[in-house]
């Protein structure tokens, strides 16, 4: 059986993703790797694939239980015999799996590190007289110290390749950086291992920062349009994780508190009805959802600011692992930073102390980013981005710009003033004029003192962080986070460069595109799953996938060949449910005389969204307008102050309305490629498109061809 063929019978996929297909033969061939990929790009498929086709164990390094449980769960349900061994198993069922495992019964074994290596080295022992054809080390980051979630049980990996010599081992990780990934392969000992790295970029997920502002109302706002779906919170402390749950159970929703202090029952508990839907929101510490593998979270909110981007980056990852539209939202307070500073310095260890603070420092940056998160994040990971994503609140959003270098000037005097030995609360005081005793009375002296009155400290604030994004100034990194002059200051105070502002009012998010998939189909799919999982006593997300029912509910297979063309029916699965599925959908076909769709899905293409409609709203049309008039791009974009992408994607609903023709934007000779691209990869990202198209295709010229592609007729 090819890996392709595996691929299909077993999980229901005709297509690789990322570099799957690349990593699995290296295993296959019996080579070392280092798989770096993000949280739900699908690293687990690339030890479970080899595991089917390798005629022998592979033993599965997992650091939580949980995760283990969820795992051998799928698999068995795919055909797959897999098994773990914890704690929390009695003597005989760990008597029943040694059983199986010397008759050659089982392909995956999950064991943690420390039960690998315990003192009596029986385990050890044990496995060496097994068939052991592959080792896969999940969270392989945790085995270094200069990663962000260090566990000193997995520095006893470092023996595996002595009692395992000739055996390939798979270390994967969602989140690295360089200094981390060198430190996993000195550690484990990697015999010339081949590293894949693979896009860190969560198309599916958008990302938010709002500033925090009576949190608990931020968030209800939040959730109520989220009512029906899956979340995580994440606060920083433990009293907040219960007092936070209790305060959403009393405003009705499903809500339960997870962390480390609870009991091992209680957690498991809670950690089961999550998986299971029967509540819908899990808040916790960051000790929940390591390697979680829950598909359906819709979203991830943290109430407190994160230690780092790796770890707010592979929390947020626990959206959207279907694939399907997800959000990420931080509720950011300055206040949040001051308090973690204590707590990023480890003792007795300057050099690890610095490291973590720097951390902590790039994690203010993107909270105070004015530009794309999404860009900011990929380049965090070394990996190259443009600057508009279409998918964060910055590039989503339109923001009216003013004239600000008599403010900048003001704010830049006051920090020379100041000697630049003072931090961003301390200069708004200073600005506004504050007669507070923590002013220095010589300060209250300086004629830059009070010169800010005018403007609210809340206003000065957010000024003086879009200050240091643009570069104008910068924050000190001597741990005390004083302001200081850059070399584009002296430019603004002379009066020789312009600064633009961002004025307090900003338009509301760009509507964005929905599939078109029949709402009471997807119910009813969702409730016949619900009754099968609670039936066979698993995660309904571990039957069928949200993506799985929403593909079914937007193409409307009609027979089972047509069914196995939906991601994730595979052979076992379509035995299983395929005719129980295609029954409701023939019968809600028939009652509102509809036909398959199925023709409409290809191996590539993703799911074409329905074209906007409606009303043109204002700011579009005074973009239109003024294109009309004969202005460039460019001239619109100087006139509205707003980036010539946002421009572009205005007069692209135009050329979708048919009121401007697709050839003023794009020369007839690209078309044709764009169309091709599009037609092969979809069109709710651009990013992958430009990717594919190269340097000489334009974001503007590829949103005018899909506008084109979408025209209303």
């Amino acid at each position: 059986m090819t890996p392709i063929q595996a691929l299909q019978k077993y999980f229901g996929y005709n297509q690789f993703r990322l570099s799957q297909e690349a990593i699995i033969n290296h295993v296959l061939n019996k080579q070392d790797t280092l798989v770096l990929m993000p949280t739900g790009g699908g690293k687990s498929l690339c030890y479970q694939l080899p595991a089917v086709l390798l005629d022998g164990l592979t033993i599965v390094i997992s650091p939580l239980i949980a995760l283990m449980k969820d795992q051998v769960d799928s698999l068995n349900l795919t055909g797959i015999p897999a098994a773990f061994l914890n704690s929390s198993q009695s003597p005989d069922e760990q008597k029943d799996i040694a059983i199986q495992l010397k008759n050659n019964e089982i392909r995956l074994l999950y064991v943690a590190p420390e039960r690998l290596f315990g003192t009596d080295n029986r385990m050890m022992a044990f496995l060496k007289t097994l068939n052991v054809v592959q080792i896969a080390i999940d969270e392989a980051h945790c085995i270094s110290q200069w990663g962000h979630d260090f566990r000193p049980e997995y520095l006893m990996l470092a023996g595996l390749k002595n009692e395992f010599p000739n055996v390939p081992v798979i270390a994967l990780t969602a989140t690295a950086d360089k200094l981390t990934q060198k430190d996993i392969l000195e550690k484990l000992n990697l015999h010339q291992p081949a590293v894949f790295i693979s896009s860190f970029n969560r198309e599916n997920i958008t990302y938010r920062v709002n500033p925090k502002k009576n949190s608990f109302n931020q968030l209800l706002n939040f959730l109520d349009a989220r009512k029906e779906d899956s979340g995580i919170i994440y606060c920083l402390s433990r009293k907040s994780t219960e007092a936070l749950a209790e305060d959403l159970k009393e405003e009705g929703y499903a809500a339960e508190a997870y962390h480390a202090g609870l009991t091992n029952e209680v957690k498991a508990r809670n950690q089961e009805a999550f998986l299971k839907d029967e509540i819908k929101i899990i808040v916790a510490t960051i000790a929940f959802g390591m390697g979680i593998n829950k598909s359906n979270v819709r979203y991830v909110v943290h109430t407190d600011l994160p230690k780092n981007i790796e770890g707010y980056y592979q929390e947020t990852g626990r959206a959207g692992r279907d694939g399907l539209a997800s959000d990420a939202l931080l509720l950011y307070s300055p206040g949040d930073a001051m308090k973690l500073r204590g707590f990023a310095t480890v003792e007795n260890n300057k050099e690890q102390s610095a490291i973590m603070l720097k951390k902590l420092d790039d994690m203010v940056n993107y909270c105070q980013l004015h530009a794309c998160r999404r860009q900011f994040l990929m380049h965090y990971f070394d990996e190259p981005f443009p600057d508009n994503c279409g998918s964060c609140d910055f590039c989503l959003s339109e923001f009216v710009k003013f004239d600000g270098t008599l403010l900048a000037q003001k704010a830049l005097s006051a920090v020379a003033r100041l000697k630049e030995k003072f931090g961003l609360t301390y200069v708004v005081h200073f600005l506004v004029g504050a007669k507070s005793q923590r002013i220095w009375e010589e300060h209250k002296l300086l004629k830059t003192y009070g010169a800010g009155a005018d403007i609210s400290r809340a206003d000065w604030q957010r000024y003086l962080r879009e200050l240091i994004a643009q570069g104008f100034l910068r924050i000190s990194e001597d741990g005390y986070s004083a302001l200081q002059l850059t070399p584009k200051s002296e430019a603004v105070l002379k009066s020789e460069l312009k600064v633009e502002l961002i004025a307090s009012e900003v338009t509301t998010e760009q509507e964005q595109e929905t599939l078109s998939y029949e709402t009471e189909l997807l119910a009813n799919l969702r409730k016949t799953r619900q009754e099968i999982a609670v039936g066979e006593n698993l995660p309904a997300y571990i039957i069928l996938s949200d993506a799985t029912l929403l593909e079914v509910a937007t193409y409307l297979p009609q027979k089972m060949d047509e069914l196995r063309l939906i991601s994730g029916f595979g052979d076992v699965k379509l035995a299983k449910y395929g005719r129980e599925f295609l029954a409701i959908v023939n019968s809600y076909s028939q009652e509102k005389g509809l036909t398959s769709r199925i023709t409409q899905k290809s191996a590539k293409r993703e799911r074409k969204a329905k074209p906007k409609s409606g009303k043109v709203s204002d700011t579009f049309m005074a973009t239109y307008l003024l294109y009309k008039e004969g202005k460039s791009v460019t001239e619109i974009s100087q006139e509205r102050g707003l980036s010539p992408t946002t421009i572009e994607g205005h007069l692209s609903r135009f050329v979708q309305t048919g009121e401007l023709d697709v050839y003023e934007f794009v020369n007839e000779s690209k078309i044709a490629a764009i169309k091709d691209a599009v037609e092969s990869y979809g069109s709710l990202m651009l990013a992958p498109l430009k990717e594919v198209l190269g340097d000489a295709y334009s974001y503007g010229e590829i949103k005018a061809v899909i506008a084109w592609m979408n025209r209303e007729v």
